[in-house]
């Protein structure tokens, strides 16, 4: 007998529950850690990417920093999964988020010394406050190390939170939450950089990502949330999340067709060649570029939690995959800033349905005693696209120029996607995504 109530992911009427998942308070605690942790790193981005090309003038420049920090991220992902599924999960998750402060302090830092020395003055836009891209560099591998233990231990730690029953409607708010810090990190962080300079944008992404640690570490586990540890023993259970992985071929499927999709069909890297070099617009508007996608997802998942669960979850995705790939398409051959805008909103919008269908097919399907491991599997598929995306943009932007690299990565999603529709028959005609018993 399916109960009523928040647990069921059904309000007292029956009816489809929007706010399920935010009536757990310690759900309400890690999105408020997840908000202000990602608006402050994605000001901090905006701040680093506008730097690096200020500096270099040169879009491998901004591929290479995406390179910097993935490396370390992959190296580390698998052991960071292990000790998710061994050890405290909110404890590695507050670590993560602790070496992101060291980092924002570290930014901060070098500003303020290279100012104290006389040797930067109000920073300006076009110009860089770091004696050398390669401080920039060293300060985002120690990100990377810092995303590998926090990815598999945060995203283990959201499923310990919510019952099975609201796994869609918890994935839903946390890309909805994630998207609008999308929306506001950007827009700020561009703005601030824009017109206060790169000392001001770095304190305030400290002050976000202490917050971040604050709320985190408010995060209560339910004492009766069950975890079944897996006995310390050889190297291959550090493997186990990636057997599982390649063992249920359902779960394969959607994690490739996604990762492809985000290596080739991103531009969000290039956007600052875009704004300077094709479509000739000010600074400020690399902001607005920034948070397009954002916009079109936070619609998109208000949306989608307002609607019970997708009937054809598996048709759906395809669709949605496809239709980003269409969008990075217009992109490349938009010249003009608001049909740009508009089509980057739309492609954010179908990335917010994809990426709330994967999120609830992998915890649905996922054993609690390995949640850590496959869900660093999951940040290796996803997560290591996105800076290995950026590195192959800014690679195929040098040789072919811009607008031919991401039309190309547009071109090269669409035929994943019939690839992966003819490939797997069984994602095609995936229905809807109820949990595991």
């Amino acid at each position: 007998m399916t109960s009523r109530g928040p647990s069921s992911g059904r309000a007292p009427d029956g009816t489809h529950d929007a706010y399920g998942a935010l009536r757990i308070p310690a759900f309400r605690w890690f999105v408020v850690s997840l908000l202000a942790m990602t608006v402050g790193v994605q000001m901090q981005g905006i701040a680093v990417a506008w730097q690096l090309y200020a500096a270099t003038n040169d879009p491998l420049a901004l591929g290479l920093a995406g390179l910097a920090e993935v490396l370390p991220f992959l190296a580390l992902s698998l052991p960071s999964g292990h000790w998710a599924d061994r050890h405290d999960r909110r404890r590695l998750a507050l670590i993560g988020i602790g070496v992101l402060v060291l980092c924002a302090g570290l930014f901060l830092a070098m500003t303020v010394a290279l100012h104290t020395r006389g040797e930067g003055g109000a920073p300006k836009v076009g110009t860089t406050t770091w004696s050398s891209p390669v401080a920039i560099y060293v300060v985002l591998a120690v990100s990377g190390v810092s995303r590998a233990i926090l990815q598999p231990a945060r995203q283990a730690l959201g499923t310990m939170i919510v019952p099975a029953r609201l796994y869609a409607n918890a994935a839903t708010w946390r890309s909805s939450i994630w998207q609008f810090a999308s929306v506001l990190g950007p827009a700020i962080g561009g703005l601030t950089f824009a017109f206060a300079g790169a000392l001001v944008t770095y304190t305030i992404t400290l002050v976000l990502l202490l917050i971040g640690w604050w709320a985190m570490a408010s995060v209560r586990v339910p004492a009766t949330t069950a975890r079944v540890l897996p006995a310390p023993s050889a190297r291959s259970d550090i493997l186990e999340g990636v057997r599982f992985v390649l063992s249920d071929r359902l779960v394969l499927a959607a994690l490739s067709l996604d990762m492809f999709a985000v290596l080739f069909g991103g531009a969000t890297a290039l956007l600052p060649v875009f704004t300077a070099t094709v479509l000739h617009v000010s600074p400020e508007w690399l902001g607005y570029l920034r948070a397009a996608p954002a916009v079109g997802a936070v619609v998109m998942a208000l949306v989608l939690a307002h609607q019970p669960p997708l009937e054809r979850a598996g048709r759906t995705l395809l669709l949605a995959v496809g239709a980003w790939g269409l969008s990075i398409i217009g992109f490349a051959l938009s010249r003009d800033v608001w049909v740009s805008c508009a089509l980057l909103a739309l492609g954010g919008a179908v990335d917010s349905v994809s990426v709330v269908i994967r999120s609830t097919l992998l915890q649905s399907r996922t054993p609690p005693h390995v949640m850590g491991r496959v869900m660093a599997v999951n940040s290796i598929f996803i997560g290591s696209a996105n800076e290995i995306g950026a590195f192959e943009s800014g690679l195929t932007a040098r040789l072919f120029g811009a607008v031919n690299s991401v039309l190309l990565g547009g071109v090269a999603t669409l035929v994943v996607v019939t690839a992966m529709a003819i490939l797997s028959p069984r994602l095609r005609t995936l229905g809807r995504l109820d949990p595991a018993p």
